[in-house]
């Protein structure tokens, strides 16, 4: 059934089709929505389930990780300082294999307060032990909601998942999104089986256990080899998916239009849309450039990456969040994922969208044109960059007034290609 929903909203009946038995809810903004939407469907029956409305979101984690305990399917959500505060839960979900799903609304951590959206909550966690993937659309975040546990609860892999959604660019914005029939989500995803990872007084197991220097470093082996299995658990799921739903997925990552790409801009998120208009637009004018969107980033796709990443000339990875004092995050973890697989293409680092910072049409273009530059051997700018305030791509350095480098000429001023060179991914010349 068609119906108009915020990404809170489309979020919510995804977790209502999944059929949690327990749901912990603490709100905050931008993820009350989820919570607040799901305490009416336990209000009116339309979902059966313990809603426990607790103190804290350190709380709500605490609360999630002792119901999965008991082998129940479990929810909880929340955002920006609240998922700082749980983070001492986190390692206890993930360290006890508990598969809990948790929405997470993408928002700027203080200080300065701000309540919009940018990613540094979750990409601050990303060394916790949960799965994370983010969506870029509300169909997205629905779907991601049955496709989280039915990844989570797979018996290979065990392990908490963390859907993302941008914080008012999907959590407020409204968009067509078909809800499936009940029916059809039960087929998919039949009831949670927590034997062997729950209190059985029959079959007594051991919980929540300490384990000292000889024993730990095997289960922090297992936690890590079985994360990376979830990547052909993702792809198992969206086939099945796609079978009873009719919606394909593409996997850990989507490469558009990277093919024959000389230049790709990396990102997550629901920017990637402007970034996926910005390649149409290009291509449309004669330039090979393409986007790569990271899905998951834990576990970490790096061969998938380095594939998608290996014949382009300039690589740019664009990301809301910074590790102060050194790059943007995913950035860091693109670079690893070249080196691993020996993939020797120069790479730029674009951070934007902080405290929910616009990312405008023209910014993303020139992100396009200065990895153009670098592709043609002739960029000599920085390799990170904020967007308006240092980035050549806001459109401050020669070639963005108008003249072309290689050959001194005006440069068309819908593409950026001179007139001698119109094919040129940066416009400076020919390739």
């Amino acid at each position: 059934m068609k119906r108009f929903l915020s990404g809170d909203e489309a979020l919510a009946e995804g977790v209502r089709l999944a059929r949690p038995q327990v749901i912990s809810a603490y709100p905050i903004t931008p993820q009350t929505v989820v919570v607040e939407r799901l305490s009416e469907m336990v209000e009116d029956g339309s979902l059966e389930a313990e809603y426990v409305h607790v103190e804290s979101e350190h709380s709500a984690l605490s609360c999630a990780i002792g119901a999965s305990a008991t082998g129940a399917r479990t929810f909880t959500a929340t955002s920006s300082q609240g998922l700082m505060y749980m983070a001492e839960c986190l390692t206890y979900a993930s360290g006890g294999r508990f598969p809990i799903v948790m929405m997470n609304a993408n928002r700027a951590t203080a200080l300065p307060w701000n309540i919009y959206g940018d990613q540094r909550d979750s990409l601050a966690l990303l060394d916790h032990g949960w799965i994370q993937v983010y969506a870029e659309s509300n169909q997205e975040a629905l779907d991601l909601a049955l496709m989280a546990y039915a990844v989570a609860e797979n018996p290979t892999v065990s392990t908490p998942v963390m859907v993302n959604l941008d914080g008012f660019a999907l959590t407020h914005t409204y968009e067509t999104v078909d809800v499936p029939e009940p029916e059809l989500a039960d087929a998919f995803l039949p009831p949670y089986d927590g034997a062997g990872n729950s209190f059985d007084f029959e079959h007594p197991v051991n919980i929540g256990f300490s384990a000292g220097p000889e024993f730990n470093r095997y289960f922090k082996y297992w936690e890590h080899r079985d994360m990376g299995a979830a990547g052909a658990v993702v792809d198992e799921v969206e086939a099945r998916f796609a079978e009873v739903f009719g919606r394909q997925y593409p996997g850990m990552v989507e490469a558009y239009r990277c093919e024959d790409a000389e230049v790709v801009l990396v990102t997550l998120g629901s920017i990637a849309g402007l970034a996926r208009s910005a390649v149409d637009d290009l291509r449309a004018a004669g330039q090979r450039v393409g986007l790569l969107r990271i899905r998951y980033l834990r576990p970490m796709p790096s061969a998938l990456i380095a594939e998608a990443l290996r014949a382009a000339k300039a690589v740019g990875v664009l990301e809301k969040d910074v590790s102060f004092g050194a790059e943007g995050t995913v950035f860091t973890n693109v670079n690893s994922a070249l080196q691993q697989a020996a993939v020797a293409v120069p790479t730029l680092n674009f951070i934007g969208g902080l405290g929910g910072d616009d990312i405008s049409e023209a910014q993303m273009a020139g992100m396009y044109q200065v990895l153009g530059e670098v592709a043609c051997g002739v960029y000599e700018g920085p390799r990170v960059s904020f967007l308006g305030i240092d980035s050549p791509a806001d459109g401050t350095g020669e070639h963005a007034a108008g003249l072309c480098a290689e050959t001194g000429k005006a440069n068309d001023s819908e593409t950026g290609a001179s007139a001698s060179a119109p094919n040129c991914v940066c416009g400076k010349g020919a390739n």
